[in-house]
């Protein structure tokens, strides 16, 4: 596509701009649930050199990814209010810039992992990097409303690069986190996309509360929600892990379907998405993930002789 950024703007960027590219504010829960799995996996500490080396060379992976969606993306990204100054679309950094420095963090992290981690780490890696760009940014989002679902996947990798990093291989619980994260996306992003379904409207992004309204989008939640808790409370009859995970994720799965039922009741009783509402729910997604995540590895590591 045609590079719409400012040209003006190309040359006064900063190591920050760089930085922001990476997209760090979502980085960090893509890097939690990779770390988590890596003490998951090890039923321990995974060991300093190996813990680093994952977080470095994963942020590297993720910030990739970042960076080229912001390139291909730069065209709608200017005509949104909250994307508007990215480095790219502003034309801070030119997309010549961008897709070098993109590149180089990807080689680079996929070296990392392949030497000092594991091939299958490495590969897991890349796929994450390839559904993000080519299946999620550059085909589904501006296609249809499955492209939060679909795309989605690109963020289950993360866990799955953490687990072979340090066994070489994934066994059924490393693909239970995977499906945790799959389903519980749609809970999360769709939360977020009903507050600004407006500047997707405008820049004709088939987002689901776009293509068919609040109600079946709230509808969605409610269930996504549900499949997200019964997936989590699962691997504990697979013996994977104990009690004191079983009783988080039900607590935890409890209060993430209590927010989707209100906001589902307020939206089906006639009313508008209000903030109130939908930022709870959007928020406490975010925690849910976090605290179910480090629970299933406190479980696995303190507790893995109950098993």
């Amino acid at each position: 596509m045609p590079d719409t950024a400012p040209a003006a703007a190309v040359g006064r960027a900063t190591w920050r701009d760089y930085l922001a590219l990476t997209k760090p504010k979502v980085i960090s829960l893509l890097l939690w649930t990779t770390i988590t799995a890596m003490f998951m996996a090890a039923r321990g500490w995974p060991g300093l050199w190996l813990l680093v080396v994952v977080s470095v060379a994963g942020y590297m992976s993720a910030g990739s990814a970042g960076v080229f969606n912001m390139i291909i993306d730069r065209d709608i990204d200017l005509k949104m209010a909250r994307t508007a100054k990215r480095p790219t679309s502003s034309g801070l950094i030119s997309t010549r810039n961008a897709a070098i420095f993109g590149a180089a963090l990807q080689i680079l992290s996929f070296v990392m992992l392949w030497v000092w981690g594991s091939p299958l780490a490495a590969l897991m890696s890349l796929a994450g990097f390839v559904t993000y760009v080519v299946v999620y940014t550059r085909w589904l989002k501006r296609n249809t409303w499955h492209n939060i679902v679909l795309g989605g996947a690109a963020g289950c990798f993360p866990p799955l690069v953490g687990w072979a990093a340090v066994t070489g291989d994934l066994n059924l619980f490393a693909w239970f986190l995977f499906a945790i994260i799959f389903f519980w996306t749609p809970v999360h992003f769709w939360a977020l996309a009903l507050m600004i379904k407006d500047e997707y409207r405008e820049v004709g992004i088939p987002m689901l509360p776009v293509v068919h309204g609040d109600k079946l989008t709230v509808a969605q939640i409610g269930l996504y929600a549900i499949y997200t808790v019964v997936l989590s409370v699962m691997p504990v009859f697979f013996r994977e892990v104990g009690a004191i995970y079983f009783v988080s994720a039900l607590a935890l799965g409890i209060w993430l379907m209590v927010l989707s039922w209100r906001l589902y009741l307020h939206v089906m009783e006639g009313n508008k998405v209000e903030r109130r509402i939908a930022v709870p729910l959007y928020l406490y997604s975010m925690l849910y993930l976090a605290l179910l995540f480090v629970m299933a590895a406190v479980d696995r590591v303190v507790f893995h002789h109950w098993l």
